[in-house]
């Protein structure tokens, strides 16, 4: 792995560790529940996956495609899926993996190449996204975990 990117993979590690330890026993009725109007707990879920996912395809310079449009459009929609806390768990954890491996073949030469974001392909550089990644999985945690105090 590019030393430069080992804290994007120490941020990924610690969110998952957290979210884990988070969702360790939570009641599967709460899941959906949005006190106060704020996103649920399996919104931010669903997101922490979609976000990774989305961001490091673009960082490989590839389209989104249907599955991640659709997936996209379900975040934080219980009538949308079936999964519980246990399964919702397991898709983050299986997506940081899949990010911890996409860091370490990444090539360091390539963490200024520019990179389009989006239908409008706004730019980017492979870093930015790698980091930008880390940075919003990190927040939504937070989010995750004041969601998961109050509801």
């Amino acid at each position: 792995m590019p030393p430069l990117l080992q804290p994007v993979a120490h941020a990924l590690l610690q969110a998952r560790e957290e979210v884990n330890a988070l969702m360790k026993d939570f009641p599967e009725e709460l899941l959906w529940e949005k006190p106060s109007g704020v996103a649920s707990v399996g919104f931010h879920l669903q997101h922490l996956t979609g976000v990774l996912d989305r961001l490091f395809t673009y960082a490989r310079k590839e389209p989104l495609t249907e599955r991640q449009l659709a997936g996209l459009a379900a975040e934080g929609k219980a009538s949308e899926t079936s999964a519980g806390v246990k399964e919702l768990l397991e898709i983050f954890n299986k997506q940081v993996d899949l990010a911890l491996e996409q860091l370490r073949m990444t090539d360091s030469a390539t963490l200024t190449e520019v990179r389009g974001v989006g239908r409008a392909q706004v730019p980017s550089t492979v870093i930015g996204l790698l980091v930008h990644a880390a940075e919003h999985t990190t927040r939504h945690v937070g989010q995750l975990l004041v969601t998961s105090k109050i509801v």
